[in-house]
């Protein structure tokens, strides 16, 4: 018997008791209990039955460095990690306004590809505030974390990537040319086969 049919099994046995206790006693206190017991028992019983999923980081996609034939494939890379690995999309909305920090639409119009990788790789250098419409600026209470360390800990290249993709989805040209991406565990970016 697995646990959640353990839990089931009592589950049943308190509302059958609580039920049968209702129907034979009259005493005003036990009812009470009964009644309360049937109710606990009757949202354990629909807890129980909803499926329940298990609750994993994103997985980590590798990709072949060698296989990048464009920029375009550069930036739907750095989309997956945007949206993946990358934990971006946590706090950042593209578009809607409506996120917790920063919306990114058009950013990579806005701002350079130094100041991007900066502020995505020392993101305490500047702090802007939040210019509504509507009333004073006020600052945003989340502090970035630092994406090229723990517990994100993007690689230059992932990061290379997001930078891409946030340059392609403005409809920018993308600045990093694919010759910058570099083999993990080497120094140079001469040979582009690896994985990033």
């Amino acid at each position: 018997m697995t646990e959640v049919q353990l839990l089931q099994t009592i589950g049943l046995s308190v509302v059958g008791l609580g039920g049968a206790i209702l129907l034979f006693v009259k005493a005003r206190f036990v009812r009470v209990v009964a009644f309360v017991s049937i109710v606990l028992g009757g949202f354990t019983l629909v807890a129980l039955s909803i499926p329940q999923m298990a609750s994993l980081p994103p997985g980590v996609e590798k990709f072949d460095v060698a296989s990048i034939k464009d920029k375009k494939e550069l930036a739907s890379i750095g989309q997956k990690i945007f949206f993946g690995k990358g934990q971006c999309a946590l706090c950042h909305t593209i578009g809607t306004g409506e996120g917790r920090c920063p919306d990114l639409k058009g950013i990579g119009s806005k701002l350079t590809r130094d100041f991007m990788y900066e502020s995505l790789t020392q993101p305490q250098a500047y702090v802007y505030k939040d210019y509504e419409h509507v009333g004073p600026a006020k600052f945003f209470p989340a502090k970035m974390p630092y994406i090229n360390k723990k517990p994100i800990g993007l690689s230059k290249n992932e990061i290379l990537a997001v930078i891409a993709f946030l340059q392609n989805m403005s409809g920018e040209e993308v600045t990093v040319e694919l010759s910058e991406i570099e083999v993990p565990g080497s120094a140079g970016s001469a040979s582009r086969r690896g994985v990033l």
